[in-house]
C-alpha cells in the first residue's frame, strides 16, 4: 500500500473520535443521542480529506503517519474543549480550519525549504522580535504573571508559538556550518576535552536569552523550551555530551540565581515544592491553586476516568460565572480534564500520540541526506516533544507550572497555526527524504 493510502486510511479513526466523542457529550448533557455529532464527525473527516489531497499531489513520498496522529489529537482537543465551553469549541474548529489553509499553503509554497538557510539571520531577528512583542507597551499582555500574548485590536496570538519555529530554523543553518569547529574542542585536563571559548560562544548567547525569557518576559515553560531544543540540535550536530552536560549546568545555574533574586521566579517554585501550603493555596497566587486542584481532578479520575462530560468543573451555585473547581480547564490544564475524565489509560494513550508523533519526526531527521535537513527535523521534533514535556510535566507536578499549551489538544489559534506550519516543514523534509533516488 502507498503512503498516501496509508495515511487516507488512517484519518478514519479520527472522524470516528470525533463522532463518538460528541456523542458521549450530547448523551450526557441532554440525555439523548443526536445526529449531529454524525454530521460534526463528517465534516472533521472533510477537512482533513481536503488537507490530504493536498499532501498527496505535492508531498507523495512524505511520511504517512505525522498528520492522521495530529488528526487524533484535534479531535480530542475538540470535544474536550467542547465539553467545557460549545463557543470555545467552535472558535478551535475555525482556528482548526485557518490552520489547515496555513499548513496546505507551506507544503505549497516552501517544498524547497533549503531556502530558509539564505534567510537564517533574519528569520533569527524576526523570532527574537517576536518573544520581546509580549513586553510592548500598549499590545502586550499578561497572563498569569508571564508577559505570553499581544494583542492588536480584536487580534490577539502569543509569539512565542511562531517564535520557536523561527529559532529552530536558524540554529539548524547555524550548527550545519559551524558543528565542525564545536568538535574540534580545546585544550585537556586530564581525561576530559574542554571546549574553546571562543566555541562557547553560541552556547553563551542562547543561554543568555533563556535568562532573558526567565526574567524579562517571566516564561518559564519557553525559556525551559527553547534552550532544550537548542541542546538537542548541539547533541545532533556534534555527537558530543559534553555540550549538553554544560548547557544543562549553564541553564540551572542560572535558574538557580534568579530564582532567589527575582520573586516572580521564586513564587512559581515554591508553588511547584507545595501547592497545598494554605496560603499559596487560598491566595491562589503563583500556580499553586492551579497544580494542587489539578492534582486532585487527575486523582479522581482512577484508571478508566469519570467519563465524558463527567468532570465537576464549577461549584454548584446557581449563578452563570460559578467559581471553577479547575481553572484554564481548556488551555493550561486541559491534560488533567483528560485524566479525570478518560482516566490514566486515557491519557496515557494521549502521551503515547504525542511520543509518536516525536518518533516519527525523528525518525525522519535520520533519513534526511544532508546535515541541514537533518538538524531541521530533529529541531522541530525536538521542541514538539519539549513543548509537551513542558506542560504535562507542569500539570503533574513534575516541574514548576507553565503556560505553555499542549499541541493540537489545548485551546488557542496562534498554536494551533504553529504546530500546522512545524507539521508542515517536517513532511516536506520527509518528502525529500523518502524520494526516491
Amino acid at each position: 500500500m502507498s503512503p498516501r493510502n496509508r495515511e487516507l486510511l488512517a484519518l478514519i479513526p479520527a472522524g470516528l473520535l470525533v463522532t463518538a466523542g460528541f456523542a458521549a457529550v450530547f448523551i450526557q448533557q441532554d440525555e439523548l443521542l443526536s445526529n449531529v455529532s454524525l454530521t460534526y464527525g463528517a465534516i472533521f473527516l472533510a477537512l482533513c480529506f481536503g488537507a490530504h489531497v493536498i499532501v498527496r499531489m505535492t508531498l507523495p513520498h512524505a511520511d504517512p503517519y505525522l498528520f492522521p496522529i495530529v488528526a487524533v489529537l484535534a479531535s480530542v482537543g475538540l470535544v474536550m474543549i467542547y465539553r467545557i465551553d460549545d463557543e470555545l469549541a467552535r472558535e478551535q474548529a475555525q482556528w482548526y480550519v485557518v490552520g489547515l489553509v496555513v499548513f496546505a499553503a507551506t507544503i505549497v509554497w516552501l517544498r524547497d525549504y533549503t531556502v530558509l538557510e539564505r534567510y537564517r539571520y533574519t528569520i533569527a531577528l524576526a523570532g527574537i522580535a517576536l518573544l520581546v512583542l509580549p513586553r510592548v507597551p500598549g499590545i502586550g499582555a499578561q497572563v498569569n504573571g508571564a508577559y505570553l500574548g499581544v494583542n492588536l485590536g480584536p487580534v490577539s496570538f502569543q509569539p512565542a508559538e511562531l517564535a520557536k519555529i523561527a529559532i529552530v530554523i536558524f540554529l539548524a543553518s547555524y550548527l550545519r556550518d559551524t558543528r565542525q569547529v564545536l568538535v574540534q574542542g580545546g585544550r585537556r585536563l586530564g581525561r576530559v576535552q574542554l571546549p574553546r571559548l571562543k566555541d562557547l560562544g553560541p552556547l553563551l548567547v542562547v543561554w543568555g536569552a533563556a535568562m532573558l525569557l526567565l526574567v524579562f518576559i517571566r516564561d518559564l515553560g519557553s525559556s525551559l523550551m527553547f534552550f532544550g531544543a537548542f541542546l538537542a540540535l548541539l547533541y545532533v550536530a556534534t555527537s558530543q555530551l559534553r555540550w549538553v552536560v554544560i548547557g544543562l549546568g549553564m541553564f540551572f545555574t542560572g535558574a538557580w540565581f534568579f530564582t532567589a533574586t527575582v520573586g516572580h521566579v521564586q513564587g512559581r517554585i515554591d508553588a511547584w515544592r507545595d501547592p497545598f501550603d494554605p496560603q499559596l493555596y487560598e491566595a491562589k497566587v503563583s500556580g499553586s491553586y492551579q497544580i494542587a486542584q489539578s492534582l486532585f481532578a487527575q486523582a479522581d479520575g482512577g484508571l478508566f476516568g469519570t467519563g465524558f462530560g463527567q468532570a465537576q468543573l464549577t461549584l454548584p451555585c446557581g449563578a452563570e460565572n460559578c467559581p471553577r473547581i479547575l481553572p484554564a480547564a481548556d488551555t493550561d490544564l486541559i491534560y488533567a480534564l483528560i485524566t479525570n475524565e478518560l482516566g490514566l489509560f486515557g491519557a496515557a494513550a494521549v502521551i503515547g500520540l504525542y511520543l509518536m508523533f516525536a518518533q516519527r519526526g525523528f525518525k525522519i531527521a535520520m533519513l534526511a541526506g544532508d546535515a541541514f535537513s537533518k538538524l531541521l527535523a530533529a529541531g522541530l521534533a525536538a521542541v514538539f516533544a519539549l513543548q509537551v514535556f513542558v506542560i504535562v510535566g507542569g500539570v503533574t507536578k513534575l516541574i514548576p507550572l507553565t503556560g505553555v499549551t499542549m499541541p493540537f489538544v489545548s485551546y488557542g489559534g496562534s498554536s494551533i497555526v504553529a504546530n500546522f506550519v512545524l507539521l508542515a516543514l517536517l513532511l516536506t523534509v520527509s518528502n525529500r527524504a523518502r524520494a526516491p533516488r
